[in-house]
């Protein structure tokens, strides 16, 4: 199983998450995207632990529940092993290698960017294009992960019903979706600040003319909401979480519960987007887009917006698709933010 695709045919993008699956099957139409279908199936807590799958029957029956209520045409899937169970590096090669003497080249000099041995690693290469160091090379990205990430994760999908044919990069994927965002994005920002709020972790991401050149992880999420309303109100996990979601909670939720982690959550990316700035040339962003599952909080962007001055928006990459007629507009409002990841893998179908 490598890293990056084989040339493709036509895949589901499936997202397993540490709160759930999440699946998004694009098509094109006339030469336009189309969503045909998505779906969200939750998973219990402990099933999937930092983004390592912990129950592998379980997660893989809730993959075959969500494919199947979805009714996808193909069973095909793009999924991804998250950025802290992969390594990355650009180097820099002679263009004129063919692929056969290139991925020779990176087995011999593997040793100086795979802190593994090459029999315990799934290996990949993608030519990224010219390099600026000389007009006879170029820029070659170079990913690797521990072979028992990859391959737990293809078995618990082929348990599923699912056949892996492509194994990406969570923050490519990310990266590839937030590019479809960027064109409905006023005032052509150059510099866009892109702010993933998951579950445990809240990744920045910072893109220059739409392409991600600086990302920073803080542990911090909406598992912190969570836990704030069992706290307060003495509710089970679950319960907690229906709550958040359903914004059915006791009447002082906002100001004793809501209100103290927005603010909490604008202090954590104002900090990491001022470490951004001290390590750079730049002073300020022109636009920052918030995805994942508590991006959407009522008045967390606004909020945002106030404190660091620029523009706030929240993630869409569906915005400019046609929508299948079978699919809960609302519904798809507000889980749109939370399936970048997934709808970043099914674009794999259009490499």
């Amino acid at each position: 199983m490598r890293l990056f695709s084989p040339k493709s045919k036509h895949y589901i993008g499936l997202d397993v998450s540490t709160t759930a699956v999440k699946l998004v099957e694009l098509q094109k139409q006339a030469g336009r995207l189309h969503l045909k279908t998505y779906g969200v199936e939750p998973l219990e807590p402990g099933w999937v632990v930092d983004k390592n799958i912990v129950n592998d029957e379980e997660v893989a029956d809730a993959i075959a529940r969500l494919v199947k209520r979805c009714g996808v045409s193909t069973k095909e899937a793009a999924t991804a092993v998250s950025g802290s169970a992969v390594i990355t590096k650009i180097i820099d090669m002679e263009a004129n290698l063919s692929d056969t003497d290139r991925e020779a080249q990176i087995k011999l000099d593997a040793e100086q960017y795979i802190p593994y041995p090459l029999t315990e690693v799934n290996l990949d290469f993608e030519v990224l294009g010219p390099s600026k160091v000389g007009d006879h090379l170029v820029r070659v990205l170079l990913a690797a992960s521990r072979s028992d990430n990859v391959d737990q994760r293809v078995s618990v999908l082929s348990i599923g019903g699912v056949t892996t044919k492509v194994m990406d990069i969570e923050s490519h994927a990310i990266e590839r979706a937030f590019a479809l965002s960027l064109d409905n994005l006023p005032n052509d920002p150059q510099i866009v600040a892109l702010v993933d709020i998951g579950h445990k972790q809240t990744t920045l991401y910072i893109a220059k003319d739409g392409e991600f050149i600086y990302n920073r992880e803080q542990n911090f999420g909406g598992e912190q909401l969570t836990e704030a309303i069992q706290a307060r109100y003495g509710l089970s996990y679950s319960e907690a979480t229906e709550g958040k979601m359903s914004y059915n909670l006791p009447a002082d939720y906002n100001e004793t519960v809501l209100m103290p982690f927005i603010e909490n959550t604008v202090q954590q990316i104002s900090r990491s987007l001022q470490f951004y700035f001290s390590s750079s040339e730049y002073n300020n962003v022109d636009h920052i887009v918030l995805c994942g599952g508590a991006s959407a909080l009522p008045g967390l962007a606004e909020q945002i917006q106030e404190r660091v001055g620029s523009m706030v928006s929240i993630a869409n990459p569906f915005d400019g698709m046609s929508i299948s007629n079978r699919i809960d507009s609302s519904a798809l409002r507000k889980d749109a933010p939370s399936l970048m990841v997934a709808c970043g893998l099914a674009l794999r179908s259009f490499d």
